[in-house]
Formats: C-alpha cells, sequence, structure tokens
C-alpha cells in the first residue's frame, strides 16, 4: 500500500444497528438483537472486502459498541463515532424503530438507511418512516430496500441491497477523503482559458478543498538552490534514460525563425536533467517531503496537503523552458521510478474543472485519470472519406478524437492485461512489474513542437491499444448555477491502422491518441455521437476504466452538483431518497431542483 502522504485522519464508514426498544413481557427487543447485530456485521464485511481508500488501504469500518433502540444509546453510538471520525454512517434495520429517537442528526455525516425487506419484522416501514424524517429535517439520506422478500433468519444480502449499498459507500468515502484537502494551483490561467479557472468559493463550498496558489517562479527557485533530493534524482534520472524511449522529431529538417531558436534557454541534451528536476519539486510541492526537513529546507518539506493540482504552463513557461507533459503524465499514472504508487490528479493548463474532474473519476473508479482535449468529431461518412474504409464494431456510429499534448497518465495506453487477458487498467496496487513494462514499451517520448513548445520538452506518445469500458466525464461552472457534471460511457476503439494513421497524421501525430465512442441512447445528448460532442461543456475531459457513471451520479448529488447528461440506465440512478420528492418523471429536472434546494455540502 501507498504511503499516507496526507494530513488528518481518513473517513471511517461507522454502522448503526438500529432495533425495536420494546422489553416487557413480549422482549421484541432480546428477540432481534442477533438479526440486527448480524445485518450489522454483514455490511462491515462487505465493506472491508470491496472498498479500499485511494492510498489502497481497506477501507475502515466501526459498528456502534451497541443495538440502538432509544435517544440515549443513539447519544452513545454518536460519542463513539466522533471519536472514531466517522464520516459516513449506514443504519441498519430489520425492524420497526422509534425514528427520531433512533436517527442519524449529525449535519455532518453522509446517511445511508437500509431497511430489511421482511414480512415478520416491518423494517420497510421503519424505513420509509425514517426517510420522511430525514427529508423534513433536511438532512438527506440513501434508502436502501430489497426488491424481494427474504425470510427473517436469511443473512445473505441480495445482490440489488449490495450494489446499492456498495455504491452509497463509494460515494461518500470519496466525498470524505477529498475534505480538508487542496487544490494547488502551480501558475495560473494558461492561454486565456477562462472556463478552467479556479474558483475557491467553488472548491470549498462544494468539495471541501482548500484553493491554493503558487507561482511558476518557485520551481526555477529550487531548481536553482537544489530544493530536491540529489539521490531521488539520480534514481529518476537513471530510470527515465532506461525506460522512456525517445520517438519522433517534429523539429528535424525545419528552418526555425530567431524568435524560436532565441527562446529555447535549456539545451536539448539538457532537457531531461531538467524536467526530472521539475517533477521531483511539483510533487514536493504537493505532497511535501520528510527529505527535504533532513536536508535543512525545513518550510518545503511541509508541501501543501494537496489532493489534486494543476501546471499552467502556457505560454509563459513553455515559451522559454521545456514543457510538464512528462511531470503530468508520471504525476497521474500509476508508477513512476519507485515502482507503483497511488495515481495524483494533475491537470495541465492548469485546467481546474478538468482536475477537479480527474479527482472524482480517479476517487470513484480506483483508476488512474486521463486528461484529454476533445479535439474532434468523425462521422462514418468523414471516415470514409479521409480514410477510404468505414469505421465498425463500436466505431461504427462515430467516435471522438481524445488527444492533448502527452500530459495524460500511461496506463490511458491499455496495456495492462488482467487474468483472463483482457487490457485493462488497473488500480496501483495490481500493478505489477510486467504491468509498468507493458505501458513503457507502448509509449516514446517524442521532442516538443518548436513552434508550439519554443522550451522544448517531451510529449508522451502512445494510441491507446485496446477497446476498453471507460467513462468520460467533465465538471463545468455555470453562471446562476453553479458547478455541473456531464457524463459519457462508452468505450475506446482500436481502429484498423489505415484509419487511424490517416487521422492521426491530420494532426499531431507526436501526442497520444485515444478513440473514443459513447454508449448511444437515442434520446437528448446521446441521440447520436455529434450530439454528445455538440453538448460537451468544455475542450478539455476525463476518461477512467470502467462504466461508472452510476457511481459518478451518486457522487454528484451528496455534493449537491446537478448531472446535465449521463447515458446510464434509468434503473442504475441512485440518490438520496428526498430526491423523488422533487419529481419522479422528469429526473433531471428532480435533480436540478433538490440540488438547488440543498444547496452546496459545505455551505
Amino acid at each position: 500500500m501507498a504511503e499516507n502522504r496526507y494530513i488528518g485522519k481518513y473517513p471511517v464508514i461507522g454502522i448503526r444497528p438500529v432495533i425495536d426498544a420494546r422489553r416487557g413481557y413480549l422482549n421484541v427487543r432480546g428477540s432481534l438483537e442477533e438479526q440486527t447485530m448480524n445485518m450489522a456485521s454483514s455490511a462491515k464485511k462487505l465493506f472491508e472486502e470491496n472498498l479500499r481508500y485511494s492510498n489502497g488501504e481497506p477501507v475502515k469500518v466501526v459498528i456502534s459498541p451497541t443495538t440502538i433502540g432509544r435517544v440515549a444509546e443513539a447519544a452513545e453510538c454518536a460519542d463513539f463515532f466522533e471519536s472514531e471520525g466517522v464520516a459516513i454512517t449506514l443504519t441498519v434495520t430489520p425492524c420497526w424503530c422509534y425514528g427520531a429517537e433512533t436517527m442519524d442528526m449529525s449535519p455532518n455525516t453522509i446517511k445511508g438507511v437500509w431497511g430489511f425487506n421482511g414480512t415478520e419484522r416491518p423494517g420497510a416501514v421503519y424505513l420509509a418512516s425514517v426517510l420522511a424524517t430525514h427529508a423534513q429535517k433536511g438532512l438527506p439520506a440513501f434508502g436502501i430496500y430489497g426488491h424481494d422478500v427474504q425470510d427473517a433468519k436469511d443473512t445473505t444480502i441480495p445482490a440489488d441491497v449490495l450494489e446499492k449499498i456498495l455504491r452509497f459507500a463509494r460515494g461518500a468515502v470519496a466525498v470524505g477523503w477529498m475534505t480538508n484537502k487542496a487544490y494547488v494551483n502551480i501558475g495560473a490561467v494558461a492561454m486565456g482559458i477562462a472556463g478552467s479557472f479556479c474558483d475557491p468559493d467553488v472548491l470549498q463550498k462544494y468539495f471541501g478543498i482548500r484553493a491554493e496558489w503558487v507561482d511558476e517562479v518557485e520551481i526555477l527557485r529550487r531548481i536553482a538552490i537544489g530544493i530536491y533530493d540529489p539521490e531521488e534524482y539520480e534514481k529518476a534520472l537513471q530510470w527515465v534514460k532506461a525506460n522512456c524511449r525517445e520517438g519522433f522529431d517534429k523539429n528535424l529538417g525545419k528552418d526555425l525563425p530567431e524568435v524560436i531558436t532565441k527562446s529555447k534557454i535549456i539545451p536539448a541534451e539538457k532537457d531531461w536533467e531538467f524536467i526530472v528536476k521539475m517533477t521531483l519539486i511539483i510533487r514536493d510541492i504537493l505532497f511535501g517531503n520528510s527529505r527535504l526537513d533532513e536536508l535543512g529546507w525545513h518550510e518545503e518539506a511541509l508541501g501543501h496537503n494537496a489532493v489534486a493540482g494543476g501546471f499552467q504552463g502556457q505560454r509563459q513557461w513553455t515559451d522559454w523552458l521545456p514543457n510538464a507533459d512528462f511531470t503530468e503524465a508520471i504525476l497521474a499514472s500509476t508508477f513512476d521510478w519507485n515502482g507503483p504508487k497511488a495515481p495524483t490528479p494533475f491537470a495541465t493548463e492548469n485546467d481546474t474543472c478538468n482536475g477537479i474532474s480527474m479527482l472524482l473519476g480517479h476517487l470513484i473508479s480506483g483508476t488512474a485519470p486521463c486528461f484529454h482535449d476533445v479535439r474532434t468529431y468523425w462521422s462514418p461518412e468523414a471516415c470514409e472519406r479521409v480514410t477510404g474504409q468505414k469505421p465498425d464494431g463500436v466505431a461504427a456510429n462515430g467516435f471522438i478524437h481524445l488527444i492533448n499534448s502527452g500530459a495524460t497518465a500511461l496506463d490511458g495506453t491499455g496495456a495492462c492485461v488482467d487474468e483472463q487477458g483482457d487490457h485493462v487498467m488497473k488500480p496501483f496496487w495490481k500493478m505489477t512489474e510486467e504491468d509498468i513494462r507493458e505501458c513503457l514499451d507502448v509509449t516514446d517520448w517524442c521532442r516538443a513542437d518548436y513552434e508550439y513548445f519554443r522550451g522544448g520538452g517531451y510529449s508522451s506518445h502512445f494510441r491507446c491499444i485496446a477497446q476498453m469500458p471507460v467513462t468520460m466525464l467533465r465538471l463545468n461552472i455555470i453562471e446562476g448555477i453553479g458547478p455541473v457534471l456531464q457524463i459519457a460511457e462508452g468505450w475506446t476503439a482500436k481502429l484498423p491502422e489505415v484509419i487511424h494513421h490517416a487521422i492521426d497524421k491530420r494532426t499531431d501525430p507526436t501526442w497520444p491518441t485515444t478513440w473514443f465512442c459513447p454508449r448511444l441512447t437515442g434520446e437528448g445528448a446521446f441521440t447520436d455521437v455529434y450530439s454528445v460532442m455538440a453538448n460537451w461543456g468544455a475542450n478539455h475531459g476525463v476518461t477512467v476504466y470502467g462504466h461508472v457513471g452510476a457511481d459518478l451520479i451518486t457522487l454528484s448529488s451528496m455534493l449537491r452538483i446537478p448531472v446535465t447528461m449521463h447515458n446510464v440506465d434509468r434503473d442504475k440512478i441512485y440518490r438520496p431518497h428526498a430526491w423523488s420528492s422533487f419529481g419522479t418523471q422528469d429526473t433531471q429536472a428532480a435533480d436540478y431542483a433538490a440540488c438547488r434546494q440543498y444547496g452546496p455540502l459545505y455551505r
């Protein structure tokens, strides 16, 4: 597992076994103790076996010291949970309980309630009652209730209940993981891309994240003075020389004007040395480094407790210094010179909205987030005109060209394979030396185009080599609404060579390419592939492995962020129970209305 690089406790899940308090002659409570605690134990086991924090550690789960039947026990549980750092609560019960006396009243926890669907005792009645109480008090809670009736002694968790419990928990753990961390903007806004701008109020109110700014000149200061670990620098540099194969140089044979040739102040043969130092320094700015403390750099050793960040680069940096494509790519990847590691969501062009999208996607999927320009829609007809061949398979309806300057995670190559031999993207704790080797082998590093990056540097160059399920997402900020989230599930496509090469050469053939094919529904933004591209809210987007749109919708509702477009099946959409009171026919309108009513999570 990865070393804990953050200050503060990890979000803990607390399970609240709630029970009918009646004792007396019938001893109702006594007859339900075992069943109730079994439900709690089953939920705890489910969480511990299936959920991990971003650093790979199993999620910590605690159970209330006693079942909760009356106010005193609810208070005792709340006190215990506070001492344990509980940020998420799951209330479980097989029976009727006293709702207002037993519910989780904390405004600071994310709440789920699982009412057992059995006929012996009315667990479903309590669930309905306590959810109504939560709604009245403005404390949204997720209701969990099985489709089919179970017998009282049945200790299994049905598939539909299991899916909801885990979906709730994945989202809630993601919320807790972000809280009280920082987003570090290195530099300012690149090239006037205002839609990428960091809004500190949005970060604080919706994500519990503080916005930090560090001027790019800090990197130059640390390089000049030597504020980095010299031993790790040598290790990283040797790893780069051994593993980062250089590719095509677009600059060869060009008669470049003096304004370009005079701009490059780092000699080309020194680019890698500069880039490796820059990478170490940016990582240290984000997380700190105890080694710097040993070297006498006590302030620099602290870092910013960052959960994500971004680098401006263009153009004030890249017009005279090597670009940060390698830095951005290797930070976001699941490995570096030290072996497997947790990915760091880190946005090129300091696109904070995409950096947060990278963070959300990574926390939900557990995989590396891949940063892209959402560059071009290719219709089947346009593809045939240019290449002489129509696409087929998942690309039969057209595809979107995802490409950037080389800043995307190397996991996006699709070079890793699972036990069945299928191409996948893996959480870092499952990455092997062979996986790392495969990703590096299909990637080369092309010298930056001096007409584009006068300061030089290197861009990762690869092609996603396989068809894989992925989800594309993007956070946008809309005046009068606030943040909104876009989601598009689909697949990467392995296009025939004749199509790939013909199209790739029309843009920059030294940059990494992913061919994305969204799943179409025939409605709205997913009427066709063109509509997906036309409705995308910005020039950038993120892909993560798997179809995780349903989990992202749940997470978004916890943060009170409406989803403006998605292609997730309706029966998989899972939001707090109170959302249904804002309308059940038009669920998108209900989502907007509920998010507006409840407001941001940290207002």
